[in-house]
């Protein structure tokens, strides 16, 4: 059935999300800070563009959010323009924005004394999975609500599952995180290990990833990875902000993780080369600047 929802953030992710939720023939109200981005958005996708987030939300029965931070996640919520004071009696945050769970915990009360509900929802997948619709949604949240968005979330989603009450959703996305890190940073060092031997990396890649060492980011950028491209893909900025998230956690639950620990610190090497925008997989450019020095 054809609902009327709104969807606040069109960057890299949101900008598509929402796409896929109009392609699909619902009623899309957006919002986003920087207007020219919004009007570019229903330009192609048709909709409504909202002046502020509390428009936005007064226009819909689900309201989607992906933002950057904690902090932008409360400035489109909260106030007089935010989110929630346009929200409807009965209406529904989903918010996909990678924050802390204690974010999603605070506004999850807040929005229950608006008798509304607020689900976390951070997705995995990247910029391509955002593109094709094909993102995993790790959600948090009342089990009927979530009930409630689950077909909305399947317009762009290839994989969903709610992992508990608000908050649950944010770790998990965390323990994600947490893999992807050390994924990653092991690739780089045999990226480099292999050009260093003076082997073919393309022709080594494409036997290892048939075996035990096979992974989505040895499928998808050991290739770039050995040409040194990294101008694309899951900013090595957002990676450190989603570590930092981890590590709060984990000194608040007892968490021991020396190898996240450490892979954060690379990442902080990545940034003081101007590498901020940089994808998650240029950790292989501190390895090579080690090697030179």
């Amino acid at each position: 059935m054809t609902k009327d929802v709104a969807f606040i953030g069109l960057g890299v992710m949101g900008f598509p999300m929402a796409g896929h939720l109009a392609r699909a023939g619902h009623r899309v109200t957006v919002f986003n800070r920087t207007r020219e981005r919004a009007e570019a958005w229903t330009a192609e996708y048709g909709g409504t563009r909202a002046e502020t987030p509390r428009e936005a939300a007064a226009a819909a029965d689900v309201v989607f959010c992906c933002v950057g931070r904690d902090a932008d996640l409360r400035a489109v919520t909260l106030g007089d323009d935010g989110a929630f004071a346009g929200l409807r009696d009965g209406g529904i945050f989903v918010d996909h924005t990678t924050t802390s769970a204690e974010v999603a915990r605070e506004l999850d009360v807040l929005a229950r004394e608006r008798g509304c509900q607020f689900i976390d929802a951070p997705v995995s997948g990247g910029q391509s999975g955002a593109e094709n619709g094909q993102l995993t949604v790790m959600i948090g949240g009342d089990e009927k609500a979530v009930e409630t968005v689950r077909p909305l979330i399947d317009c762009f989603a290839r994989m969903q599952a709610r992992m508990g009450d608000v908050g649950a959703g944010q770790l998990t996305k965390m323990v994600n995180q947490i893999c992807i890190a050390g994924i990653v940073q092991g690739l780089a060092e045999g990226v480099q290990f292999a050009q260093r031997a003076g082997l073919d990396g393309k022709q080594v890649f494409d036997v290892i990833s048939k075996g035990a060492a096979q992974s989505w980011q040895m499928d998808n950028r050991a290739e770039t990875m050995l040409a040194d491209e990294f101008d694309f893909g899951f900013a090595a900025d957002w990676m450190r902000k989603d570590l930092g998230l981890v590590l709060d956690e984990a000194r608040r639950n007892g968490a021991v993780l020396p190898v996240a620990a450490l892979v954060d610190q690379f990442y902080a090497g990545v940034q003081a080369m101007g590498g901020g925008r940089w994808d998650t997989s240029s950790l292989l450019r501190p390895l090579n600047r080690l090697h030179r020095d």
